[in-house]
């Protein structure tokens, strides 16, 4: 006989031609027998969009999937009732069948779904779902929906779906961990003389007091007005950072109070830098 390729040739006319790189579809008839029970379909993945809102406050979602059932009338048998029910002579119900051949290597075995019924027994159907995202979820975290993944095998339950949360970004918000950040322009009087506004929130407006001489980039808590931790009631802090407005255009009522605070007698701002190098 000759070599290795002769083998191939003789591995490729008992068995369909999968030669030496079929071994790991095959089994010795002294090797361990091949589970024939129950066994969980593998899980199922895909991303979802929603807005920077509804991850702060939680949102209900209704998805369309495809997802393989149990035929309501067979219950997965292929059968109308269980009267109906008649094991396949081919593979005798396990929807496989097994083909065992004699070799140079001995008695070689392949397993191979039944051509006669398929192994089938399964509908493949459009489900709405409603899927709950909790309050505080964070882009790239995974929701999971029990049953809404692959089949299983040997009458075992659905695999899982998860859904991967994607959070569109905000105009104004900016999520920190669970603190939220937010730019607020004020007028530099407003800065100067100190003021009470009303600053919005992902919790709707609150009140907030500037202090007198608040410099640009300043910034403010609010405290418990953040982002929601995870299946608790704690929230984050919110921060506002003072963005400090000078104008471009005066009125000349405008200018001429700034021409007096201008003429008063005291170091400008400018003068005392220029001060320090003396």
């Amino acid at each position: 006989m000759g070599g290795f390729s002769d083998l191939n040739d003789i591995f490729d006319a008992f068995m369909g031609g999968s030669g030496f790189g079929g071994f790991s579809g095959f089994s010795s008839g002294s090797g361990r027998s091949r589970n024939t029970g129950p066994i969980k379909g593998e899980n199922r993945y895909m991303q979802l969009s929603i807005d920077f809102l509804e991850s702060i406050k939680g949102v209900k979602k209704t998805i369309s999937i495809n997802v393989d059932r149990k035929c309501k009338s067979c219950n997965g048998t292929g059968a109308k009732s269980p009267s109906d029910i008649e094991t396949c002579p081919s593979c005798h119900g396990s929807g496989r069948v097994q083909k065992t051949v004699r070799t140079a290597f001995g008695m070689m075995s392949q397993t191979a779904v039944c051509p006669d019924c398929g192994g089938k027994g399964y509908h493949n159907v459009k489900e709405q779902i409603e899927v709950s995202i909790p309050a505080g979820i964070n882009s790239g975290q995974q929701v999971r929906v029990a049953g809404y993944g692959e089949r299983g095998s040997n009458g075992g339950d659905n695999g899982d779906l998860y859904i991967e949360i994607m959070v569109k970004p905000h105009s104004n918000f900016v999520r920190q961990g669970n603190d939220i950040l937010i730019q607020v322009p004020i007028s530099a009087v407003d800065a100067t003389l100190g003021t009470t506004i009303e600053v919005p929130t992902c919790h709707g407006d609150v009140e907030l007091k500037v202090p007198a001489g608040s410099q640009p980039g300043t910034k403010l808590r609010i405290k418990g007005y953040g982002v929601p931790y995870l299946n608790s009631a704690a929230k984050g802090d919110q921060y506002v950072e003072l963005k400090v407005i000078i104008p471009t255009k005066l009125t000349p009522t405008e200018k001429e109070l700034y021409e007096k605070l201008a003429g008063k007698k005291h170091e400008s701002p400018f003068e005392k830098f220029k001060n320090s190098f003396k």
